[in-house]
């Protein structure tokens, strides 16, 4: 089972963010150029952009040089190399994804702890066929722990988010069932979102609304299992 440092009383409920912003680029037919701004924020979110057109394996630096119009070496003046630039996208896209799901949670019906959770399970499934940035990002073997803390953070602040819900929950009593419902319920909210982009679903003519709303009935499947079960 995936482990988290820390006692859940110290959980605080926040999404840790990259660089914001963003204004100094502009699309022009699908490419963003950059005019002057803060090409650092620039950067981040051309990242996050070239991910979400073609995954990870779209990314290079040069790629995303070219992309905002700017030099090859102009990105190594705001990030040493590859990975420092990824790590700061992966940041954002942990604050974008926290930020998502909390809004789905606060508008679900508040007095029902399922329906808060499912919600958080089809925010998760949308936000990653949108922007095909999830865990997998957060956890790429290209940003290893050691070297990133920072994204152990953004890990946990998904936790202290989600957290609260799970233990909302009427049959889930301890801390480690908690656990344990919070990693079926990213993993299969993740599997939804990565069938639809692999089209596994395509045959089936199973939209990505489809796909969010499977992941929203699979949390509430995932509860009712774990009530069932002694």
């Amino acid at each position: 089972m995936t482990e988290f440092p820390g006692d859940p009383s110290d959980a605080r409920i926040g999404a840790a963010a990259g660089p914001r912003g963003g204004r100094g680029a502009q699309q022009r037919g699908g490419r963003s150029t950059y005019h002057h701004g803060d090409l650092a924020a620039a950067l981040v979110e051309g990242t996050l952009d070239l991910i979400a057109q073609g995954g990870l394996a779209a990314f290079s630096v040069a790629a995303l040089a070219r992309r905002l119009g700017v030099s090859s070496a102009a990105p190594y003046r705001h990030f040493p190399d590859r990975e420092s630039l990824l790590a700061a996208a992966a940041l954002r896209a942990a604050g974008q994804l926290t930020e998502r799901m909390a809004a789905a949670a606060a508008g679900a019906d508040p007095a029902d702890p399922v329906e808060r959770l499912a919600a958080t399970a089809g925010a998760y499934t949308r936000f990653v066929i949108e922007r095909r940035a999830g865990l997998d990002l957060l956890f790429n073997p290209e940003l290893p722990a050691e070297r990133h803390p920072e994204l152990a953070a953004a890990t946990r602040a998904l936790l202290d988010l989600l957290l609260p819900l799970l233990l909302a929950v009427p049959t889930v009593a301890t801390y480690r069932q908690a656990l344990v419902l919070f990693e079926r319920h990213l993993a299969q909210a993740h599997g939804h979102a990565v069938f639809h982009l692999d089209g596994v679903f395509a045959p089936h003519d199973h939209d990505a609304e489809r796909s969010v709303a499977a992941a929203i009935a699979t949390t509430r499947s995932l509860v009712a299992g774990h009530a069932a079960t002694p």
